[in-house]
């Protein structure tokens, strides 16, 4: 059985837990997951997608992770799962999935899938249904994704330590942004920092740079940076797959009295929603304080993004850059509860910033923790 470098045994029992109540109450015999932020929390090891894999949890029987041959060894080292059934790189998968569900006795069993995996293609599918005619395959939705919504003292301290590297990270990018230098200087600067303090070695976050008031999020450019530039920094470190993530603008020069009036009311507007993030509160009306405030202060004619979204574990080689297993936007009538973390971001007026924030027992905690404003590089 493997050991994983940052949760414990005991950690993996609780989350094994609290899956299998949700599968009962699904009633299925076992559950499959092949998404691989989903095989990672679960079983503590994931792969890419390059050869179709899987973790299997039936109710009572032993579970197992199909891999391609190249991998199996490393699944074994990283996850507590001990049998790893693998196929050579040019053989069908599913023959020998079928064959290790027969071995337990569920050739004819209710398997649980989640029918909008990314994983899981039509092709797929069909093929899974005909290697296992007497099965019922059944849509449980996003299970772990839900579950991995509240976190454990354990994920939230590697959140705490990716915020930290997403703090200093901000401030060497930044540092480098001055006349003459350009964009990727600042990503190069904030992938170092990265690994130099012990985070993923995973690409920055945008990164981009211009003049006037829509040009963030826009791809990162080639020309020299110039005075009067303004520099959008959005990072996303990580450590072992968990995200902290902080959006703040460098200037080049002294920003212009509009700009800064816009950053002035998205932070007012910002610290009202944070300070109202509390468990029992309801993520429409959080997500009110901005959006119609934004639109109040004449900032946007509308406000048509979300205005925050999960933080927590995001698979390597998988196709989502953010997790929007809850969103604030006006019908997010769900409550916050203890344990949530999320990126609360705003943007407007050519100005943007953002927080990783998460809810605690009594309120909520900033766990990025750089100054709020402009970086001014005069």
């Amino acid at each position: 059985m493997g050991q994983h470098p940052y949760f414990t045994a005991a950690e993996y029992e609780q989350r094994l837990g609290r899956l299998k109540a949700r599968m009962r109450a699904a009633r299925v015999d076992a559950a499959l997951f092949d998404e691989i932020e989903a095989m990672i929390w679960v079983t503590g090891f994931g792969s890419s997608a390059n050869r179709w894999r899987c973790a299997v949890i039936p109710l009572e029987a032993e579970p197992f992770f199909l891999i391609r041959a190249l991998d199996a060894g490393i699944c074994r080292e990283r996850s507590w799962i001990e049998d790893v059934p693998f196929y050579r790189d040019w053989e069908d998968p599913i023959p020998v999935l079928a064959a290790k569900f027969a071995e337990r006795g569920l050739s004819a069993a209710r398997i649980g899938l989640d029918f909008e995996s990314y994983g899981m293609s039509v092709g797929r599918f069909a093929a899974l249904r005909e290697a296992m005619p007497k099965a019922e395959f059944v849509d449980i939705g996003p299970v772990i994704a839900e579950l991995r919504l509240i976190k454990s003292p354990a994920e939230i301290e590697l959140l705490r330590r990716a915020a930290a590297i997403a703090d200093q990270a901000t401030l060497d990018a930044a540092a480098v942004c001055i006349p003459g230098g350009f964009q990727r200087d600042a990503a190069k600067r904030a992938q170092m920092t990265f690994v130099e303090m012990g985070g993923d070695p995973y690409r920055p976050g945008p990164i981009t740079a211009g003049r006037g008031w829509n040009f963030l999020h826009a791809p990162s450019g080639d020309e020299p940076l110039r005075k009067g530039d303004l520099v959008h920094i959005e990072l996303t470190p990580r450590i072992h797959g968990y995200s902290a993530r902080i959006m703040r603008n460098a200037v080049l020069g002294q920003p212009e009295p509009e700009r800064q009036r816009a950053l002035d009311i998205l932070i007012e507007l910002q610290d009202r929603q944070i300070a109202a993030m509390k468990p029992g509160a309801i993520a429409s009306d959080i997500d009110a304080i901005l959006r119609q405030g934004v639109v109040e202060a004449g900032l946007r004619d509308s406000y048509d993004n979300i205005t925050a979204y999960t933080l927590g574990l995001y698979g390597d080689a998988g196709p989502r850059t953010s997790d929007f297993t809850r969103i604030f936007h006006p019908e997010a009538h769900w409550p916050l509860e203890a344990g949530m973390v999320f990126h609360v971001y705003a943007s407007a007026g050519g100005a943007a910033i953002s927080e990783s924030v998460l809810v605690t027992e009594t309120g909520s905690e900033r766990l990025t923790q750089l100054p709020r404003g402009f970086i001014v590089n005069a």
